[in-house]
């Protein structure tokens, strides 16, 4: 069995892009999601509730949000990178059936913190924007 490696500081630099990650945000993924980071308000898993409220459908929550930022990170550092900060803002919404397309970029190297520009994408344009910074290894 092989296990995914942890990115090095020394094999980072500034500009470095991160691959991209994209999420399918189907009903399923919303309620189940909403659901498991006890968010029970009624507009992320009552298509009613949401319409009610103004809303075109049911939509991810920000504590989703910031559990795909930790997974967006790990995925690219690898198992022994810690996320020690994650400040992002929330846009446009992510409603059920869209898609989510997270993309970042190394912005600054500090001691063995690195600092990655975040977005995520819909079709309405941008739903999450931000900063997560990773520790890495030496």
């Amino acid at each position: 069995m092989s296990y995914p490696q942890t990115l090095r500081l020394c094999e980072v630099t500034v500009g470095t892009a991160l691959p991209p990650l994209t999420i399918d945000a189907s009903p399923t993924f919303v309620t189940s999601t909403a659901i498991a980071t006890r968010d029970f308000q009624d507009v992320h898993h009552d298509r009613d509730a949401a319409h009610a409220r103004g809303s075109k459908d049911i939509f991810v929550n920000i504590l989703t949000d910031n559990g795909l930022v930790q997974r967006y990170m790990t995925d690219w550092a690898g198992p022994e990178a810690f996320v020690c900060a994650i400040d992002i803002r929330l846009g446009v919404p992510c409603y059920a059936y869209d898609t989510l397309t997270f993309s970042g970029t190394v912005t600054e190297i500090d001691g063995d913190r690195v600092i990655v520009a975040v977005t995520a994408k819909d079709s309405l344009g941008d739903h999450i924007t931000g900063t997560a910074t990773v520790v890495l290894p030496g």
